[in-house]
């Protein structure tokens, strides 16, 4: 057997195993200790660049989402004005039925000034709605609010007898058009923001796939270095004990 003292070639191979060991130890902890399987850009430089896209979208996901919300409020105030001015349009035609003179002229002439206030006054608006992650049409929705001030609704200079009564019903039923194209958005923006849920959920499992750690499994990668650790370090011990067998030669 060759007795060397100047390279102890035993113990630089345990030293090299151990540093090996200690640094996919230290891997480990930090892996379960912040529940990610990446943690810097060496762990996974492709699976970073994918989980950040996807975290990216996510969050812009959770922004559209929030439009719909927004969006179906500004219909929601739409639709409560709609409703209003339909039932001051039917009174209007109460009073076509009636007749009655200049007092019931009075109160029509009040009725449609009280349908261009509320029209005027309306915080609804038609706007364009972001319900995706880019700028195509696909990811956008145009919601529209019809004018229903009085000239809108052709009912500026109706008088209240019998000859207004088919303009008043002419703008009954485009009242209740504008109610349906109303109600039809809402319910649209009903779907996008389900959908947008749904997209969320499989992108934040998708990124979870890539970004976080599988505990179990780490936790056995850890153990395994654990022991490796302890085995290591006796081994080195053991390759620097070795040369001093060569004291025996001097006795």
């Amino acid at each position: 057997m060759a007795l060397r003292i100047n390279t102890n070639v035993a113990a630089l191979n345990a030293h090299r195993q151990l540093l090996g060991t200690e640094t996919r130890l230290n891997s480990s902890m930090q892996k379960l200790s912040s529940g990610y399987r990446i943690n810097t850009a060496g762990d996974d430089a492709s699976g970073l660049v994918q989980a950040n896209a996807m975290r990216a979208n996510i969050r812009s996901l959770n922004v559209a989402a929030q439009n719909t919300i927004q969006g179906k409020a500004n219909l929601a105030i739409a639709e409560g004005d709609a409703n209003t001015i339909e039932g001051i349009l039917e009174r209007m035609k109460e009073l076509c039925v009636k007749g009655g003179g200049a007092t019931t002229q009075a109160e029509m002439d009040t009725l449609i000034e009280e349908i261009d206030r509320i029209a005027d006054s309306s915080q609804a608006s038609t706007g364009t709605i972001q319900v995706g992650v880019d700028a195509t049409t696909a990811s956008q929705i145009t919601t529209t609010v019809s004018a229903m001030g009085a000239s809108d609704l052709s009912v500026a200079t109706v008088t209240a007898d019998a000859t207004g009564i088919a303009t008043v019903d002419a703008a009954i039923a485009q009242i209740g058009g504008i109610l349906g194209d109303i109600g039809a958005t809402m319910n649209r923006l009903e779907y996008t923001y389900a959908n947008l849920q749904t997209q969320i959920e499989n992108l934040s499992a998708s990124e979870s796939a890539i970004r976080d750690v599988d505990m179990a499994a780490e936790m056995v990668n850890f153990t395994k270095n654990q022991i490796l650790l302890q085995a290591g370090t006796a081994m080195l011990s053991q390759a620097n004990m070795s040369t001093q067998n060569v004291l025996s030669l001097f006795g």
